[in-house]
């Protein structure tokens, strides 16, 4: 669910597993189904939809927005734009359905561009329609500049694990530099506040309920809305389930207990392929892929975009290549060039994530921006201030330096090859506000309609357990359904899954919680991984 916060030129990363001032006023007023008074010229807004702007973006798909307030403990102190875009209903329609392809921090726009056939069934009812939530992608977009790097390679670095104190002197100056470079939108990002801006864009689009389809962390951010609004809870499928009550050290050992799992899975299957580039020994194949991370952290090696590319790169870019099956001959073959041809670019590919956007001057108005615009860094900018948005947990400098041997252990214990890319991720909310607590504390036994939460057992990112903890948190509104199969979220790699989701959406059946989907081989093509944290 969560990928490395690092701003190399040369990489662009998507996850999965995560601000500054991010006290999020008002994250713990008491939930409601009507709007505040104030709020009120926001609920009135109707979506004007035209053609989408963009060489790759197709010709049925609209894009519009919806105007949301920067902060709603203040909403006359200033507004955003939300970006849309939707597919339209082909069928009678019956109002809409949004979706949510995880990240945090990724942009539903490019993805429902580029993905839009894996949700074409659900036309026949429903105007199928994404978002960049607030701080994402067109909708004032976060970055961090180039100042995350230097925290990140003092933890690619072994001396910045040995001197603790000059590592958080570093990430203090990272977050200092993400406040400089995402204006004041970043004070008010957080899952809190993008469950309000669905509210609006509910009413916005003409529908009482809402309708919903979230994957990985969008499963958050639905249940999210769940308990603020329960009574405008229309047919919510949650697929990839998130969890709701561990800390973001806890995430983070069992995000790379699940990519340990993966990659070796995927070595089983490489080392019976005579084009694997790390032979036919399995055990040599593990300890191969070892050196070469250590390697390139040791001695990073340039790119054709400028900059370099670390093992922490690869790292990053292995564990996108992990999230499906369908990746993996892909992900073979951009190894395959690193290693004997020390070719860069088919990899560089997956440490994009299949969403590196332009480099761009970075728009602070609250209008929407430019996809052209969109920092170079965004995802990864958006994932960790939202993360740590999320978290109340913000240890201080004595603490983390008393803990960090014991958890730069318990994490490469967890797994030799990801758990140092882990424990970055938590340590990059360092010297950040504390998050809010209305997630971990509030968002249980909702009382909602009944909502249909997927988990696959396979799942490298979201722990099936999280889907079991999650829907007994959430109470009687939850419906479970068992994915027996592998790769992350199941919506998309089992037509049982997908046949499901889209039976309760459009019809709103619901299978017996408890209920199974047989491991799938006949599955759609991956998505891009926007879905996949």
């Amino acid at each position: 669910m969560l990928v490395k916060l690092s701003t190399r030129p040369a990489v662009r990363r998507c996850a999965g597993t995560g601000a500054l001032a991010l006290a999020l006023l008002g994250a713990g007023l008491p939930a409601t189904s009507r709007p505040q008074p104030d709020l009120a010229r926001f609920y009135r807004q109707k979506v004007t939809w035209a053609a989408c702007k963009g060489p790759d973006m197709p010709k049925d798909l609209q894009c519009g927005k919806v105007t949301v307030p920067l902060d709603y403990a203040r909403p006359r102190a200033g507004t955003l734009d939300v970006a849309l875009a939707r597919y339209q209903a082909t069928g009678k329609k019956r109002g809409s359905v949004l979706l949510n392809f995880g990240g945090p921090g990724a942009a539903g726009i490019p993805a429902l561009a580029a993905d839009g056939k894996q949700f074409m069934d659900l036309t026949n009812g429903y105007d199928v329609v994404g978002f960049d939530p607030r701080g994402v992608g067109r909708s004032s977009p976060v970055s961090c500049g180039e100042g995350s790097d230097e925290a990140s390679t003092a933890m690619d670095d072994e001396s910045g694990l040995a001197h603790p104190q000059a590592l958080l002197a570093k990430l203090r100056e990272a977050a200092d530099e993400c406040a400089r470079n995402s204006g004041p939108v970043l004070p008010h990002i957080g899952t809190v506040n993008a469950s309000r801006d669905l509210d609006i864009i509910r009413q916005a689009l003409g529908d009482k309920k809402l309708n919903y389809l979230g994957f990985s962390y969008g499963t958050r951010l639905g249940a999210v809305y769940a308990a603020q609004y329960p009574h405008k809870v229309g047919r919510i499928a949650l697929d990839g389930v998130d969890t709701l009550t561990e800390s973001l050290a806890e995430q983070g050992v069992a995000g790379a207990q699940g990519q340990q799992t993966a990659l070796d899975d995927f070595l089983d299957w490489c080392t019976t392929d005579v084009a694997c580039p790390f032979g036919e020994d399995r055990r040599a194949a593990g300890d191969q892929v070892l050196r070469i991370v250590r390697s390139l952290d040791q001695n990073p090696v340039p790119t054709d975009f400028g900059g370099t590319f670390s093992g922490q790169d690869l790292v990053g870019a292995i564990g996108q290549g992990l999230y499906s099956k369908q990746l993996w001959p892909s992900l073979e073959r951009a190894l395959g060039s690193l290693v004997e041809d020390g070719d860069t670019r088919r990899i560089l590919s997956f440490a994009a994530g299949g969403s590196g956007l332009p480099r761009g001057e970075h728009h602070k108005n609250g209008g929407l921006v430019d996809p052209q615009d969109v920092p170079v860094d965004n995802l990864e900018a958006a994932l960790m201030a939202i993360n740590c948005a999320d978290d109340p947990d913000r240890p201080g400098a004595a603490q983390v330096t008393k803990d960090l041997k014991r958890l730069r252990a318990e994490y490469e214990r967890a797994s030799p090859v990801f758990g140092r890319y882990r424990l970055t991720q938590l340590l990059m909310c360092y010297g950040r506000p504390k998050g809010t607590d209305f997630i971990r504390d509030r968002v249980k036994d909702v009382d909602s309609a009944r909502m249909l939460l997927v988990g696959t057992r396979g799942d490298p990112a979201t722990p099936y357990r999280w889907t079991v903890e999650t829907a007994a948190r959430l109470g009687s509104s939850a419906v479970v359904l068992d994915n027996k199969g592998d790769g992350h979220t199941g919506y998309t790699s089992s037509t049982c899954v997908h046949r499901k989701i889209d039976d309760f959406l459009l019809y709103g059946s619901l299978p017996p919680s408890g209920s199974s989907c047989p491991a799938d081989g006949n599955a759609w093509s991956a998505t891009t991984n926007s879905t996949n944290w």
